[in-house]
């Protein structure tokens, strides 16, 4: 898991559109990103529409960007971004490599691999620094947590 003052591990992934998304694309941005364990699920989508709903106020003089990040198929991932009106990219990892990177690994009893993961969430700086991070966050917790850690960092620079 990667610690807070360093650069965040750089992936490519595909999104719901089966685009490639790399989280160095986003330098010069701040990037909030946050691991889910199944598209569609209560909990999840919880998450999802919290951020949703806050990201006015996530954006707001922070020009950051949102991603969202599981295991899930591409397909699946769309059919829940367009049902829940999702307006950030939705990445799927289905070897779990980059979700194992942020502290989102698959959990397991008894050596069964479920198909369950940690919900975490990280606040990556212009410079691809991780300034906060939260594993495992609270589902509810989410978008607070995402705006209390991004008013915390300088004011960007007008361009």
């Amino acid at each position: 898991m990667p610690a807070v003052g360093t650069v965040a591990p750089d992936f490519e992934l595909m999104n719901q559109d089966n685009q490639p998304v790399r989280l160095s694309d986003y330098r010069g941005k701040r990037v909030v990103l946050f691991t889910f364990s199944r598209a569609g699920t209560m909990g999840c989508t919880r998450q999802a529409c919290t951020l949703r709903d806050a990201l006015p106020r996530i954006d707001a003089n922070h020009d950051t960007v949102v991603l969202a990040m599981s295991d899930d198929t591409p397909e699946a991932l769309k059919a829940w971004k367009e049902r829940e009106r999702l307006p950030y990219d939705l990445l799927s990892d289905p070897d779990g490599v980059a979700l194992g990177q942020f502290g989102a690994p698959g959990l397991s009893v008894f050596s069964l691999k479920l198909p369950m993961r940690l919900h975490t969430l990280w606040v990556i700086d212009e410079t691809g620094v991780i300034r906060a991070g939260h594993a495992p966050i609270l589902l509810g917790e989410a978008a607070a947590t995402a705006i209390k850690a991004l008013e915390a960092l300088p004011q960007p620079a007008r361009r």
